[in-house]
């Protein structure tokens, strides 16, 4: 290539992507279009509903894990929304493997029906296909946390020797919500 052709094939590439910046900077200067607002009177389009704070989620796992070590127990703990998202997970010294899938289970089938796994759990009888729900566990240990009497989290604590052990310490959790 001569030097006159790899002049002219810069100066080309030069416009072009001048043009294109051009065009792309007149593009966004362009305002957008006003959206109708939504009539601030009509709430039948939204919903509101309230979460449980971090804060409050691991004053929760705590207070189940203190309650379990209490008794010298080994178990884990854990916390989810409303929508069964993890908010917090404290496994205790010494909890076996399987306790950590097994508490946030418990606890999103506590929350995801607003009643402790224990009650769940005696619906398997006249319900068995209750179980091929996936993620939730139907065993006792996994309690619902209320405000107002509509569930916003649940707790779930898996790894004592039997369910209501566990429960007896979700519940535990579930109380210090109350205090202070």
């Amino acid at each position: 290539m001569n030097t006159r052709t790899r002049v002219l094939t810069g100066t080309a590439l030069a416009v072009a992507l001048g043009a294109g910046t051009f065009g792309a900077v007149s593009a966004s200067a362009t305002p957008a279009p006003v959206q109708a607002a939504a009539k601030k009177d009509d709430d039948r389009n939204f919903t509101t509903s309230t979460h449980l704070t971090v804060d409050a989620a691991t004053r929760a796992a705590q207070a189940a894990l203190h309650a379990a070590e209490k008794e010298n127990q080994k178990v884990t703990v854990a916390v989810v929304d409303r929508n069964g998202n993890t908010l917090v997970t404290l496994r205790g010294d010494g909890a076996g493997p399987q306790s950590y899938e097994s508490a946030e289970r418990k606890a999103f089938t506590a929350v995801s029906w607003n009643a402790p796994t224990s009650v769940l759990a005696g619906r398997l009888a006249q319900t068995p296909n209750l179980k091929d729900i996936p993620g939730t566990l139907f065993l006792a240990g996994g309690t619902p946390v209320q405000a107002k009497g509509a569930p916003v989290a649940g707790i779930g604590v898996a790894g004592a020797p039997s369910g209501d052990l566990d429960e007896k310490f979700a519940k535990a959790g579930a109380d210090a919500l109350g205090e202070k």
